[in-house]
């Protein structure tokens, strides 16, 4: 049998000792099953079946297999929602409170007798200002709603909407500022035209004619202009590099490693403290001169006498004198040199007319020029040409040349349509994990890499590593590719050169010089017989 315990028998003297060994966890129950009977109402035991317990007769939707969206809807649509649940009763404990205070409305403060005087004033039509507005503004509101399209209407054409100004306002006296000032203030906006519209960026035409000599069958004479303004072209070009390379690398003189590396250092050293023996040295000849002379006289205070002063303020009396007397005769001397001073008026009227046309001449030459849109400088596209021996005489026959998209492209930029600037170009890295030597020719990694570089870019986006690997291997067969298979190996490749016998170079130098032997020689054969032609 399970012993029961005995109660511990404690003092109860104090109230704290009361509190404190007291049981009433039994009150606390029983008080807390009554609070909940009143919020949720009658006992439990008091209420009737009907109140505890109901009859579900109707079927349970959600247990059925079709399941319509229609009836998802309506039961969501018949559902409060949950953001009413705060404000309904949580409890149903009554207020304790029966009659509380309640703000009421400005028409419920009002006295009733002021009440009925202002109902019958309105009844009358007699009504204020403010309001015969709100009535104005509730009818505006009614038909601006009324004439608003329903979703899937399209009853109005934009295009028979008639956008012109208001009668008042066409008049010639009104600006277009003034105009435009008054329909934004007036609920009329009118939007700004842009400039372009009235004014072109450029004067130059969207296509420009090309040159008769870039025909498919041209004639001498255009040929001839066209590769005359080529080789101009590039012997400017040429002109320019040749200049800058004057005036910056030969410009200066070769200095051997040695005397670069000590003047180097000496400019590096400029501002460092000297050393104790520089020091000794300046110190030694600053201290060597002795004498030290001063620039100027010593000034002396001396006190003008009064008949200097007077003699002083004699002189700039006769100077002033002597200015006057001067501008005067120079007055009397014009009356005589009217001739000479018509012919200064006309050489300076000749000089501002040149320098007027000028201007002029500029201000056109500009309008031609690409205007600076951006930090690039716009560079014009070369011109397309083809040599003599190029031209074939029919369309079926002749090569295409240039590119239509960029020469639309450049056409945008020169009439300022589009700013110039550098082509970005993703730059593809291609990994080679395994190091290959190349034949005996002893092509290490960065020979290789170098290679790869110099691919074009559409051949190089579809290349990577290896794979480039295996093309070399199929355009040059007669060089062998073989994997490292130690890294050890890596540190014997070096940079070598091909080299080359002398024979192999002298031949090879024979028959560059007969190939453009042979090409000169068509050339001349081809322009005799055009020649023959035209006459």
């Amino acid at each position: 049998m399970v012993e029961l315990l005995k109660k511990r028998k404690v003092s109860k003297k104090t109230k704290k000792s009361w509190r404190k060994n007291v049981d009433v966890k039994d009150v606390d129950k029983f008080l807390e099953n009554k609070r909940l009977e009143e919020r949720l109402g009658a006992p439990f035991s008091e209420r009737p079946d009907s109140a505890l317990f109901s009859v579900d007769t109707s079927r349970d939707e959600t247990l059925l297999t079709t399941k319509s969206e229609r009836r998802a809807r309506l039961r969501l649509k018949l559902k409060d929602p949950r953001c009413f649940s705060v404000l309904k009763p949580h409890t149903a404990v009554p207020d304790p409170i029966t009659k509380r205070n309640r703000v009421r409305t400005r028409e419920e403060r009002k006295n009733p007798i002021t009440r009925r005087v202002e109902n019958e004033r309105k009844i009358n039509g007699i009504l204020k200002l403010k309001e015969k507005g709100a009535l104005k503004n509730r009818d505006l509101a009614d038909e601006k709603r009324a004439k608003r399209p329903r979703r899937g209407e399209f009853n109005d054409d934009i295009w028979e909407k008639d956008l012109r100004i208001v009668p008042e306002l066409d008049n010639e006296w009104y600006t277009t500022d003034t105009v435009r000032h008054v329909l934004a203030n007036t609920g009329r906006k009118r939007k700004r035209a842009p400039m372009t519209l009235v004014k072109k960026s450029s004067v130059l035409p969207a296509v420009e004619i090309p040159h008769p000599g870039t025909s498919y069958n041209p004639s001498f004479s255009d040929h001839q202009d066209l590769l005359r303004e080529v080789a101009e072209k590039q012997l400017k070009f040429e002109k320019e590099e040749a200049h800058l390379e004057r005036v910056t690398t030969k410009m200066f003189k070769k200095v051997s490693p040695a005397e670069k590396e000590k003047n180097t250092l000496k400019e590096l050293s400029e501002g460092l403290p000297l050393k104790p023996e520089d020091k000794i040295k300046n110190s030694e000849v600053e201290d060597g001169d002795s004498t030290v002379k001063s620039v100027n006289p010593p000034a002396k205070n001396e006190k003008k006498t009064l008949q200097k002063r007077r003699k002083q303020k004699e002189q700039r009396q006769l100077a002033f004198q002597r200015r006057e007397q001067k501008v005067e005769k120079k007055k009397r001397a014009d009356l005589y040199k009217l001739k000479l001073l018509e012919k200064q008026m006309q050489k300076k009227e000749s000089k501002e007319k040149k320098l007027r046309e000028m201007r002029e001449k500029n201000k056109e030459r500009k309008s031609v020029e690409p205007k600076i849109l951006s930090k690039v400088k716009f560079e014009a596209a070369e011109p397309d040409f083809q040599l003599g021996g190029e031209l074939t005489g029919s369309l079926r026959n002749s090569q295409p040349t240039g590119n239509i998209l960029k020469d639309r492209f450049k056409s945008l930029q020169q009439r300022n349509i589009v700013a110039p600037g550098h082509r970005v170009l993703t730059e593809t890295i291609f990994p080679i994990d395994v190091a290959y030597q190349i034949g005996d020719l002893g092509f290490d990694p960065p020979h290789l890499e170098s290679e790869i570089k110099s691919l074009n870019k559409t051949q190089a986006s579809l290349l990577s590593g290896l794979e480039f690997l295996k093309e070399f291997q199929k355009k040059n067969p007669e060089i062998i590719i073989e994997p490292v298979k130690s890294i050890e190996n890596l540190g014997s490749f070096q940079d070598s050169e091909v080299t080359i016998s002398e024979e192999e170079e002298k031949a090879e130098i024979e028959n560059q010089e007969e190939t453009k032997k042979a090409l000169s020689e068509n050339e001349i054969e081809t322009d005799a017989e055009k020649e023959n032609e035209e006459f």
